[in-house]
């Protein structure tokens, strides 16, 4: 009994050594608010079909964020100002006849990024690698960091619960959500709003690749489990958790990269999730021999 003790006390010693460090045990609370914030609004973005448009985004903000440290401006508020130009942009062109709004978000895209590269190969002063723009340091988060997380949380948590009634309707029926007059021109903007302020905030804390990873993979992995929308949320921000503890675990014995572990973890659970699903709905008659009699 003794003995078997021991072996448990050492286990869980060895899983909980990590979160015994200081920058370690703030990754995690920036992950877990990460999480919660990304599951406010990764769920509109799959439902929507905006996910190129949050990839896109993504990295759209470059130009922002690179004449903001130019001119010694805020990161953040030129990260959105950058994005919510390209959204805005997006969401002009998205009823064109002359070409599709995978076109547009294509355009912007590259567009956007290549001005942002411009921009960064001109400046000397440019002080913000691009390197920890795309992948970040998640092992980096400041207390300042945790707040900035913590107020975003609250912001979008608030525009989600107002809007919640007029982004249902303009993602199932436009047209009817018109009819009722719920305004889907503006709840639509708004959308575009609540994606650039998630996009803007994750980004400067954790980098575009962890902030993308963790506003798509969980909710879409939420998605498999359940379909009402507010337990869709719920589910997405602990897989969202859960992925963040077992990256920074993996991370810490593996000595990999903490963000881009993260990220994987979370796609990896989607891939599990999904696996699970097809096996647990696979027919019977699929997945038996047939019998001597029907040969």
């Amino acid at each position: 009994m003794n003995f078997s003790t021991t072996i448990f006390d050492r286990v869980m010693t060895t899983l909980a050594e990590p979160f015994t460090v200081s920058f370690v045990l703030r990754a995690l609370l920036g992950g877990v608010l990460l999480a919660a914030v990304c599951a406010l609004t990764g769920v509109w973005v799959i439902a929507r079909g905006m996910t190129f448009l949050g990839e896109a985004m993504s990295h759209g903000m470059l130009p922002g964020v690179a004449i903001a440290s130019i001119v010694g401006g805020n990161l953040v508020i030129g990260a959105a100002v950058s994005a919510f130009a390209m959204a805005a942009g997006v969401n002009a062109l998205r009823d064109s006849r002359e070409f599709g709004r995978d076109t547009s978000i294509g355009l912007f895209f590259v567009g956007m990024l290549s001005v942002g590269v411009i921009v960064v190969s001109h400046s000397r002063s440019f002080a913000t690698d691009l390197t920890a723009f795309l992948f970040g340091d998640v092992l980096a988060i400041r207390t300042g960091d945790l707040l900035l997380l913590a107020g975003a949380g609250v912001l979008v948590a608030v525009i989600a619960a107002v809007f919640h009634r007029p982004f249902l309707a303009l993602t199932f029926d436009p047209r009817k959500a018109r009819t009722l007059g719920l305004r889907p021109d503006l709840a639509n903007l708004v959308m575009m709003a609540l994606l650039t302020i998630t996009m803007a905030v994750a980004f400067s804390v954790v980098g575009t690749l962890l902030a993308f990873g963790m506003l798509i993979a969980p909710s879409a992995a939420a998605m498999l489990v359940t379909r009402r929308l507010p337990a869709v949320m719920l589910t997405s921000f602990l897989i969202g958790s859960a992925a963040t503890v077992l990256g920074l675990w993996i991370s810490w014995f593996a000595a990999t990269a903490a963000g881009a572990t993260i990220a994987a973890t979370a796609v990896g659970i989607f891939f599990v999730i999904l696996g699970a699903r097809r096996l647990t709905t696979a027919s019977p008659r699929a997945t038996s021999l047939p019998r001597k009699g029907n040969q």
